[in-house]
């Protein structure tokens, strides 16, 4: 999979103190989108470490699995551009607003995907990020918005599925969960690092 190289690069294009923190990335989106920014984007300095260590070798290529408005991918791609950072996403409307904020940010080594990922061949990426997009389908009180169905069955065959695709990625496959239940993480998967309250979660496949 290659990235677009080509893009219309915003007249609003943003400086580089927008990485700073997140209140000043924040900035980037609709106020709408800034109000859900505290429960459901990645907060940039898990983003900073995430990259990080998915970002292991030149050329690497990372998948954010629900990848909402961006921030990780974008994030990744400042920090660590020597590698390339896919998003993808199955709303139509975060798609374009990342795929806005992408062009604000000039970060064009971050492409970004509308659609599920059971659609994609799993062989374009070699490591992943999971920020448990698949929680909403559990939770009640807390969804993005109503735009796409939810029910826990959705959120069991997610997880098995993405079970089946890690399980099935080759060894040195390195993975990272936020907010994660585990459900999804095969036992081939060796945890190596994780934050003081275990949220955050960094393996690698034996």
């Amino acid at each position: 999979m290659e990235l677009s190289t080509e893009a219309g690069i915003s007249e609003r294009l943003v400086k580089p103190n927008c990485f700073l923190n997140d209140g000043a990335f924040d900035w980037l989106y609709p106020e709408r989108i800034q109000r859900l920014s505290r429960r459901h984007w990645t907060p940039l300095g898990v983003a900073k470490a995430s990259a990080r260590f998915l970002a292991n070798k030149p050329g690497a290529k990372i998948l954010d699995i629900g990848s909402g408005v961006g921030k990780f991918c974008l994030v990744g791609g400042h920090y660590f551009p020597d590698a390339y950072f896919y998003g993808v996403e199955q709303r139509e409307e975060l798609h374009q607003i990342a795929l806005e904020a992408r062009d604000m940010t000039g970060k064009f080594n971050v492409e970004f995907i509308h659609g599920n990922f059971t659609h994609l061949d799993m062989d374009d990426f070699d490591n992943f990020y999971f920020y448990n997009s698949f929680f909403e389908n559990l939770d009640h009180n807390d969804r993005i918005d109503h735009q796409i169905a939810y029910s826990p069955s959705l959120y069991v065959y997610y997880c098995k599925y993405l079970f089946k695709l890690l399980d099935a990625r080759p060894s040195g496959t390195r993975l990272v969960t936020f907010h994660s239940l585990g459900d999804e993480i095969p036992p081939a998967y060796h945890l190596v690092e994780s934050s003081i309250d275990t949220l955050l979660k960094m393996y690698i496949k034996k």
